[in-house]
């Protein structure tokens, strides 16, 4: 029960991240401002997403981590219905920055919590499951907000969400331990997990996997449309496949993460360079073309379980106080690897074009590929390190 709701956790947090992409127009026209204008709230939502959740990590840890998860949850709940509200477009702003705010920092305790209540062995198989909450909220709780939006208003899409919030803050509440293992320390002690080469290459990595992914899916729909040729009838429904294997992708990782998990990963990235860079070869052919992106929907998320764990294990290992800072590393760098994509991408749209958009997020794969084989090495090192120093003692 308590991963069901770890997972419905995960889901809430995807609705209200995701479900803009699908009624930016709807807002657009009740406060009568440009789309473009209101796209800035997908920006504006990441950044204080990944510049907030570290802060409050840091500045929480030192509270009781189930009595900072109701409060958080609460704030949440707050902002996500203040959004619904909103009376004009700079209180939709406010309320969507309080929203961002909390919402890293949940799933960073989300993600705690689950490390301690669950076994060694189910750890992957429990995270990957929590990753999978944000995908089956783009892959069916987006487009059923935007059926929300279309037929009953941009407002209620959102006061759906804040159903599913009160419901999820009282499993939380009711299944939840009220203590769990927990070391607080000074500022400069936690963040001393970021001086660790094992922690630094592993947030390089996340964010050049994410400006891999993102350096092409965000022009996701023209590249299905104007580059493939398919119909924009049949957009939802390629969407939606889309979606399915990036759910596959989050199992996949899970139980990568319980096979050897980051040393696998350099291949991962080999066969994601080479698809990327092949991709703009295949836009003629719209078969080809959409077999190649759904292979790269089925690998892009595979880096989720093996680096989370990564982060909680060296954490646990060596830098106790600093494990919910760890736990939202990903989240964190996975944020500003979407703003780094995103923007790349449109550079890229200016200069050459959508049709080789995907030669930009190849390079950032390419530097991914470098990181994951440098933290390997590093990961290695230190184990040798380890077994060198237990043999003296």
């Amino acid at each position: 029960m308590q991963s069901i709701v770890f997972v419905l956790t995960a889901f809430m947090l995807g609705c209200n991240e995701f479900i803009m992409i699908g009624i930016i127009s709807d807002i657009a026209h009740q406060f009568n401002v440009s789309i473009a204008v209101v796209g800035y709230l997908v920006t504006i939502f990441a950044t204080v997403y990944a510049i907030s959740t570290p802060l409050i990590t840091i500045f929480t840890n030192r509270f009781n981590r189930f009595k900072t998860l109701m409060v958080l949850m609460l704030v949440f709940l707050i902002g996500n219905t203040a959004t619904a509200l909103a009376p004009n477009y700079f209180m939709l702003v406010v309320a969507r920055m309080v929203t961002a705010a909390v919402a890293g920092s949940i799933i960073s305790l989300i993600m705690t919590f689950a490390s301690s209540v669950a076994p060694m062995d189910k750890r992957p198989a429990l995270i990957s499951w929590i990753f999978s909450g944000f995908s089956i909220a783009s892959v069916f709780g987006v487009p059923i907000g935007t059926a929300i939006s279309t037929a009953y208003g941009w407002r209620n899409a959102f006061l759906i969400v804040s159903v599913i919030s009160v419901l999820t803050l009282g499993l939380l509440f009711w299944l939840l331990p009220r203590q769990i293992k927990q070391v607080t320390s000074s500022l400069g002690k936690q963040l001393s997990l970021m001086k660790d080469l094992r922690v630094y290459d592993g947030v390089v990595l996340v964010l050049f996997g994410a400006a891999a992914m993102y350096g092409y899916y965000t022009y996701i729909r023209p590249l299905l449309t104007t580059e493939l040729g398919f119909s924009l009838s049949s957009l939802n429904w390629l969407l939606f496949l889309l979606g399915l294997m990036s759910i596959f992708s989050n199992q996949l990782s899970g139980q990568l993460a319980s096979h050897g998990g980051l040393v696998h990963m350099p291949k991962v990235y080999i066969l994601e360079i080479a698809l990327l860079f092949i991709l703009p070869l295949t836009l003629h052919l719209a078969i080809f073309g959409l077999v190649v992106l759904l292979v790269l929907s089925l690998i892009t998320s595979v880096l989720n379980s093996p680096i989370q764990l990564h982060f909680l294990n060296v954490a646990e290992q060596d830098y106790p106080q600093s494990i919910v800072l760890a736990s939202s590393l990903n989240s964190i760098f996975f944020n500003f690897g979407i703003s780094l994509g995103s923007a790349t991408s449109s550079t890229m749209v200016d200069v050459a074009g959508v049709h080789n958009i995907s030669f930009g997020a190849g390079v950032f794969a390419l530097i991914a590929l470098v990181m994951v084989v440098l933290l390997n090495r590093a990961i290695k090192r230190y184990q040798q390190a380890s077994r060198s120093h237990d043999v003296e003692f």
